[in-house]
C-alpha cells in the first residue's frame, strides 16, 4: 500500500495535467517540437514483395547486425511452402529489402499448425526487442469465448540469452511452455485477464542496434487499452529498467503528465492513462469468420530516429464494412512523431484509405517501421506491411456450405499436404499476404 500512497501524493491535479500538456505543446514554436519532420511521402515506385507467406513482421536489430522478424500464420520464407507456422522467427540479412536474405531462427520455439490442437490456446508473436545481447518477445493469446468474437487476454514473455539458439519462459525455466487453458494463471504471464484486456497486444520501442541509442536505461512497451472500439484505439504504456524486464513488479505505468510537464509513472495498472488516442470507427465489431477474433488494430510500430532525435510512430485502423466486419474497405494509415516515448504525438501524415500502389482493393495491414533499414541521415526508412486483399473472398468460400464429397469419402491429408493447401489458399486468394516494403521519405526542415 505504501507505493499506492506515494503515488497518490504525486497525483494531485493530474486531471488538469493532460489538458495542460496538450495546450502547452500546441503553443510551442514549430521548430521547438520534435520537430523538424513536417510530412512524409510513401514511394509507391519502390514497392517490393519478398517471397513470403504470413503476417506480423514485428522487427528488432541485433548486435550481430541481423534484423529479426516475427511471422504469424504462414510459411514465412519456406520454399516450397510445406510448413504452416502459427508463429516463427526469421533472421534477415542485407541493408534493404532488395538485398534481403532470410533464414529461420532454428532455436526459436516455432509451432507448426499441425503440431497444435485446434482447441488449444494459440500464442501469436508480437513485441520483440534485442537489448544488451538478449532477445525478448511478448506473445499474445486469445480468450476461449465461443458465443462472441474472441478477445486478446494474455501476454506471455519469453527470452533468449544466446542470440536465439535457446529460449526460456519469463521465470527462467526452459524449454518454453505453451500453457493450456487450465494452466493459464496470472503469475505465469506478464499480463493475464487485465481490465478490458489491456496490455495483451504489445509492441516495444526500438532504439537502434541492440537498443544502443537508449539514453535513460528503460525499455518502453506499448499496448492497446482493450479489444473494442473506444478502448483498442487508446494507446497505453509501461516502462521498466533494462535489467528488470523479467520482473513484473518493476513495471511502471504511464499515468499522465504532471503540472511541471514531466510524466507520472505508477506501479498500479489501474492508474494507467493513454499516451495517445487514435480515431474511433476503425475496430471491427463482428467477424468474417465465425468464432474468430477482434482483429489486431491500432497496435503501432515505434522507432527512435537517432539522426533526427525524434520518435516515429506508425499505426493503422481496420476499414470495416457497414455490418462491422473487418476489411470491408481500405485501412486508415497514420504517422506521428514525438520528442519523448510518452508523447505528445504530433501527426505528420494521414490516409483514410491506405492503398499501396494505388490499388483500391488493397487491404494493407499492420505497418511496421524497419529499425535497421533507415538512412544514416534519418530522412528515409523502409515501411513493411502485409496486404489482406482477398480475405473477404476467403471468408465467403470458407463459410459456404460444402457441396462436394462427404468428409467420410475424403482421406485425411498429411501434415505437409495440409500445410501446402493452407499456404496455397492464402497465396491464391491473397497474393499480397506476405512481406511487402516500400521506401518512405521524410520532409525535413
Amino acid at each position: 500500500m505504501s507505493q499506492r500512497r506515494d503515488f497518490l501524493k504525486q497525483s494531485i491535479a493530474v486531471g488538469l495535467c493532460a489538458a495542460w500538456s496538450q495546450s502547452a505543446y500546441a503553443a510551442l514554436a514549430p521548430d521547438a517540437r520534435a520537430g523538424i519532420i513536417r510530412a512524409l511521402r510513401r514511394r509507391d515506385d519502390t514497392i517490393v514483395k519478398l517471397p513470403t507467406i504470413g503476417d506480423g513482421y514485428k522487427m528488432t536489430w541485433t548486435p550481430d547486425n541481423r534484423q529479426l522478424t516475427v511471422v504469424n500464420d504462414g510459411a514465412g520464407w519456406v520454399n516450397p511452402p510445406d510448413m504452416f507456422y502459427k508463429r516463427s522467427l526469421w533472421s534477415i540479412g542485407g541493408n534493404d529489402p532488395h538485398e534481403a536474405s532470410a533464414h529461420i531462427v532454428d532455436g526459436y520455439p516455432s509451432v507448426e499448425q499441425s503440431q497444435e490442437p485446434e482447441e488449444a490456446p494459440h500464442y501469436h508473436g508480437h513485441g520483440l526487442l534485442a537489448v544488451n545481447g538478449r532477445i525478448y518477445q511478448f506473445l499474445t493469446a486469445l480468450d476461449r469465448a465461443e458465443d462472441r468474437p474472441r478477445h486478446w487476454t494474455t501476454a506471455k514473455l519469453i527470452y533468449s540469452e544466446d542470440g536465439g539458439r535457446t529460449w526460456r519462459n519469463q521465470d527462467g525455466t526452459s524449454p518454453v511452455q505453451w500453457e493450456d487453458w487450465h494452466e493459464q494463471k496470472k503469475d505465469k504471464f506478464a499480463f493475464f485477464n487485465e481490465p478490458d484486456g489491456c496490455f495483451s497486444l504489445l509492441t516495444v520501442l526500438q532504439m537502434g542496434q541492440d537498443y544502443r541509442a537508449n539514453r535513460d536505461g528503460y525499455i518502453y512497451v506499448y499496448g492497446t487499452n482493450g479489444s473494442v472500439d473506444g478502448k483498442m484505439n487508446e494507446l497505453v504504456l509501461f516502462r521498466v529498467g533494462i535489467e528488470e524486464i523479467l520482473d513484473r513488479r518493476a513495471y511502471r505505468f504511464f499515468a499522465g503528465i504532471q503540472p511541471d510537464g514531466t510524466p507520472l509513472w505508477s506501479p498500479v495498472l489501474d492508474d494507467r492513462q493513454p499516451v495517445h488516442v487514435f480515431p474511433r470507427g476503425w475496430v471491427n465489431s463482428t467477424n468474417l469468420f465465425p468464432g474468430d477474433l477482434v482483429v489486431e488494430t491500432w497496435l503501432p510500430s515505434i522507432v527512435f530516429n537517432e539522426a533526427l532525435d525524434a520518435y516515429m510512430m506508425v499505426s493503422a485502423g481496420n476499414g470495416c464494412a457497414d455490418d462491422g466486419t473487418e476489411f470491408g474497405k481500405p485501412s486508415y494509415l497514420g504517422f506521428w512523431i514525438s520528442e519523448t516515448p510518452w508523447g505528445p504525438w504530433r501527426q505528420v501524415h494521414e490516409e483514410r484509405a491506405w492503398t499501396p500502389g494505388g490499388d483500391p482493393q488493397s487491404r494493407a495491414y499492420s505497418p511496421q517501421i524497419s529499425p535497421k533499414w533507415m538512412s544514416d541521415d534519418g530522412k528515409s526508412f523502409w515501411l513493411v506491411w502485409t496486404d489482406l486483399k482477398g480475405i473477404r473472398e476467403i471468408a465467403q468460400a470458407t463459410n459456404a456450405p460444402d457441396e462436394g464429397d462427404s468428409p467420410e469419402a475424403k482421406s485425411a491429408p498429411s501434415a505437409s499436404e495440409a500445410a501446402l493447401e493452407a499456404n496455397e489458399v492464402m497465396h491464391s486468394f491473397m497474393p499480397g499476404y506476405g512481406f511487402n516494403a516500400q521506401l518512405v521519405e521524410l520532409d525535413v526542415v
